[in-house]
């Protein structure tokens, strides 16, 4: 057996001041335990949360370990402006005109850490392809159940675009679909040569065949709450499972990350289905459609429609 990293302690002269400033750099929330004045403070962010502990000796030399922090949704420039009205300062600057490189700042107590690119101008320096993750997973499902919750109740009965399926089966087979991925990555040696033995059975003759189904006494909003949640146990299975996995797909093995592409696919493709049903207005990122489509067909003609 090994160990893993529980905390990331840092020493400091106000232990909930501090956490404070980073649970806003990071967007994590402070322990519901802690109040102003504890000795502790707890930022609970995925992985290793980290612990401020309040000491008397303050800061005297340059940290031998610190955070690089990558911005998710927006530049490493308007990440840095976000941190300084924030309260951090500038310690050094080592950003180039060609865009690489990174900034040195400091917290309100002087502990330094890294500002780096964001992954999208990452992509862009190197010209790689942006990887999908599992936050492209939750934006997705997020989109389409913000979308479809505008529906009217009475419309669910309705065939889902060209589909042979009525609106609620096939959102029901989208939901199934985020969770039998999901599943896929789950056990401890994943299957290479079959599904995880889930029972997979329609619910009337010709409808789809699911795991999952939503009850109907729930109404749209409850069905709705099953898109979502498979869709956040695919996401938490992307982040969690280590890129190195293996699992079995009927088109091939898979990474996690093919996981999370075929989520995404799934959710952009069936909510065109089912708003073309429901009659509203689809229009995913198309950024978010190519990265998608790339990582599944990266022989498809690049650019269009």
């Amino acid at each position: 057996m090994t160990s893993h990293v529980r905390h990331i302690t840092i020493d400091c002269s106000d232990a909930y001041g501090l956490g404070t400033f980073w649970a806003q750099v990071l967007g994590a929330p402070l322990s519901d335990e802690d109040l102003p004045g504890d000795p502790e403070a707890l930022l609970e962010t995925p992985g290793a949360a980290v612990l401020f502990v309040q000491v008397d000796e303050p800061k005297q030399t340059k940290n031998r370990v610190h955070l690089d922090i990558q911005p998710h949704d927006r530049s490493r420039d308007e990440e840095v402006e976000r941190l300084l009205a924030l309260g951090a300062t500038l310690v050094g600057d080592h950003r180039r005109p060609n865009g690489r490189g990174w900034a040195t700042l400091a917290d309100p107590e002087g502990n330094e850490f890294c500002v780096e690119c964001s992954a999208a101008e990452r992509a862009a320096l190197t010209g790689t392809r942006l990887p999908l993750t599992a936050d492209d997973v939750t934006t997705a499902v997020r989109l389409a159940v913000d979308v479809l919750a505008k529906a009217p109740a009475d419309r669910w009965k309705a065939r889902a675009g060209s589909l042979e399926w009525t609106c609620w089966e096939t959102a029901e087979h989208l939901s199934d679909d985020l969770f039998a991925y999901a599943v896929q990555l789950g056990p401890r040696t994943p299957p290479l040569d079959r599904d995880v033995p889930f029972r997979w059975a329609p619910d009337r003759e010709g409808g789809p065949y699911n795991a999952v189904f939503a009850d109907r006494a729930a109404g749209p909003a409850g069905l709705l709450a099953t898109l979502e949640a498979s869709g956040a146990l695919l996401a938490s299975m992307v982040r969690t499972t280590p890129p190195g996995v293996r699992s079995y797909h009927g088109y091939g093995i898979s990474d996690p990350e093919g996981f999370a592409a075929m989520g995404v696919v799934e959710t952009l493709v069936h909510a065109h289905d089912l708003a073309e049903g429901l009659g509203l207005e689809w229009a995913p990122p198309a950024a978010l459609c190519d990265r998608a489509l790339a990582r599944l067909f990266p022989d498809a003609p690049a650019g269009g429609d």
